[in-house]
């Protein structure tokens, strides 16, 4: 059994990572591949609980508690549902992964960038992304669908209410993040329309797909 494909999906709120994990996935299925699809936090029972402390609890949540709780909600992750996938052969489409705690823990709340890469290594134990997506939008356009959005929902989480000063941190956390490493990170425009974003979304991941199965095709052969 060949290993799967690990692809991340990250971005500020309101940048339209998940509408476009869904619509992947939708597209993945048609054509036949054999996906799991998954979210952090909140991908395994132990996460959920913690998804409701984290964003959804009333309770003032220390950024150091903030960052130990998102590692630990990593590592149950890594262990329980991404690496046995990827292990028997499927694609996992994650919305957001390690890359969120760069982003939001390491920019947004000012933590050092070695404490950070230390907490990354040990939640991920090792395992990084094959593929990383990057839906950047302006930070007035995140807020105004996030508005939209909220409308009807009624509700923002704790990151949604964060300062516009905090999510500007954070955008430009994961644009460095797509000019350190463009091989793994692609920075897709997401200011346009959702049909506009999913074609550049299908523009990179088919044939990297392709890409990865001749690889492991060849690798076979050997």
């Amino acid at each position: 059994m060949h290993r799967g494909v690990f692809i991340t999906f990250e971005g500020i709120d309101g940048s339209g990572k998940s509408t476009h994990l869904r619509l992947l996935a939708s597209e993945l299925r048609l054509r036949g591949y054999n996906l799991v699809t998954t979210r952090e936090p909140g991908g395994t029972p132990l996460g959920a609980r913690l998804r409701d402390l984290l964003l959804r609890g009333e309770e003032q949540v220390d950024p150091l508690a903030e960052l130990l709780l998102y590692a630990a909600d990593r590592a149950q992750h890594v262990r329980t549902l991404v690496r046995p996938a990827l292990e028997t052969g499927h694609i996992v489409l994650s919305d957001r992964y390690a890359d969120a705690t760069v982003a939001y823990q390491g920019a947004g709340r000012g933590f050092p960038s070695d404490l950070i890469a230390d907490i990354v290594r040990i939640g991920t134990d090792g395992l990084m992304p094959d593929l990383t997506l990057v839906f950047d939008v302006s930070v007035a356009v995140a807020h105004a669908r996030m508005r939209k959005r909220n409308g009807i929902e009624k509700e923002e989480d704790r990151f949604e209410r964060e300062e516009v000063e905090f999510h500007t941190r954070v955008r430009d956390a994961y644009r460095q993040l797509a000019a350190q490493e463009p091989t793994r990170v692609r920075l897709i425009d997401a200011s346009g329309s959702i049909e506009e974003t999913h074609a550049r979304v299908i523009e990179i991941v088919l044939p990297f797909l392709e890409e990865n199965a001749a690889g492991e095709k060849a690798a076979r052969s050997v």
